[in-house]
């Protein structure tokens, strides 16, 4: 791995770098996307089927879109139990840690007779969106659904590409199932999100739109933004590790491989105040990438993306970090605890030596749908609150109105919406 000095220049290159990554630099393929978009919603399932069989070779109609309960139990039959096992005991971490997220509605009300309160309600159905071949990772699914059905959503639908075969990978059904969702239909790429965002005769529009995809999936999941919400544009991922000499450089370098190894533009980058840990990490990532099974994904995006900055002290390294907005970011420090308060940007944080990046992806609790390209600055992880909505309360007796009644049409009168003012003056013009 390149290893520069921290300074401005260097920290504004890098950040340059990072945004070239962001999908919204992929404007050459909108316009592709717009037309499955607009094709799906004219056309519906006949363009769905055509987009399935088209980009996935798969042959999908209306009698065999939607999972069956056997195909669920043929999948179970070829998962290994004890993956099914710890895909359980996630299941229940995941859960417990969101059920602290959860918010209820409540009330304020005074002696005069003015209620205020907010009412809190679930989504009444959520789509999820799923990758599929070897982009299969049934810890995603878990991750997506279960903030929802904390959440108390009525109807989790989930779309994931079929291979081949018109079937769908086992560990992503199990997952499903495990996770609790209430549909899953063989739809994938931007043909799946727009079923979702729009309805088709086999799938049922959604309000919401999560879950992580290709750029196509990405792109499409703006396009229809609007007509739906969603989670978020997700881009690449991203690991940054904070560290000093304190450090064991055998666990950096591990921990950045670990992001490094999904695709060539993953980035990886530790920001230390140690130049010997700095050059140690660098020879172990070296070593690793030898022993590794994607060990050229793996040296692609190092070459890409990859970067260790050496800070003159503690303090410009937090500021580095705090710029970066990692989607992940690892604390490895002497005080680990200490330098957390003084983050502020970071999608999810793990300190100290024994909290690798990989906790938080299967098994912690933590949600790993994460911000990424810096919108951690502004973002937060998916949460129970991303399938909520809140309704404001209010109710005030006519003598609670009676005494601020003149305000109200006053600050109407200085915007001239007298209008508005009339609809509070005529209940006390004495004229019934």
């Amino acid at each position: 791995m390149r290893i520069e000095k921290l300074d401005e220049n260097t920290k504004k290159d890098l950040l340059e770098t990072l945004l070239k990554r962001s999908p919204n630099s992929y404007g050459k393929y909108e316009e592709s996307v717009r037309e499955i978009l607009d094709t799906v919603k004219e056309k519906r399932d006949q363009a769905l089927f055509e987009y399935t069989e088209k980009f996935d070779g798969a042959h999908i109609n209306a009698d065999n879109i939607l999972v069956t309960e056997g195909e669920i139990k043929e999948a179970y039959d070829s998962v290994d139990p004890e993956l099914v096992g710890i895909i359980r005991k996630a299941l229940k971490n995941i859960e417990s840690y969101h059920a602290k997220q959860m918010q209820y509605s409540w009330f304020d009300s005074k002696p005069d007779g003015t209620i205020l309160g907010q009412k809190v309600t679930a989504l009444a159905r959520v789509g999820v969106y799923v990758p599929g071949g070897k982009a299969a990772y049934p810890s995603s699914v878990l991750m997506n659904i279960m903030p929802a059905k904390v959440a108390g959503v009525e109807e989790i639908i989930m779309v994931t590409p079929p291979g081949k075969d018109g079937k769908v990978t086992p560990t992503t059904l199990v997952a499903a199932n495990e996770a609790g969702a209430d549909r899953i239909y063989k739809a994938g790429g931007a043909q799946a999100i727009a079923a979702l965002a729009y309805g088709t005769e086999s799938i049922p529009k959604v309000d919401k739109i999560v879950g992580p995809g290709n750029i196509y999936v990405a792109l499409a999941k703006k396009a229809v933004y609007g007509h739906v919400s969603i989670d978020s544009i997700a881009g690449p991922s991203e690991i940054l590790v904070l560290a000093d000499e304190t450090a064991n450089p055998r666990y950096v370098a591990a921990d950045l491989l670990s992001q490094a190894e999904h695709d060539e533009m993953a980035s990886a980058i530790l920001v230390t105040t140690s130049g010997k840990l700095a050059q140690e990490v660098s020879d172990w990532t070296d070593r690793f990438i030898q022993e590794l099974s994607r060990g050229e994904i793996i040296r692609k995006s190092l070459d890409n993306y990859g970067h260790i900055l050496v800070a003159d002290t503690l303090d410009d390294a937090i500021d580095a970090a705090n710029e970066i907005a990692s989607e992940h970011m690892e604390i490895v420090t002497a005080n680990p605890f200490e330098v957390m308060t003084k983050i502020r940007n970071a999608g999810a944080i793990f300190i100290g030596e024994y909290s690798s990046e990989p906790l938080g992806d299967y098994f912690a609790g933590p949600n790993h749908v994460l911000p990424t390209n810096g919108t951690a600055k502004f973002f937060s992880p998916l949460s129970v609150d991303d399938f909520i909505k809140k309704s404001s309360i209010i109710s005030y007796s006519r003598d609670a109105l009676e005494k601020i009644h003149t305000d109200i049409e006053k600050f109407a009168e200085a915007e001239h919406l007298t209008a508005h003012a009339n609809s509070i003056k005529v209940r006390f013009d004495g004229k019934e």
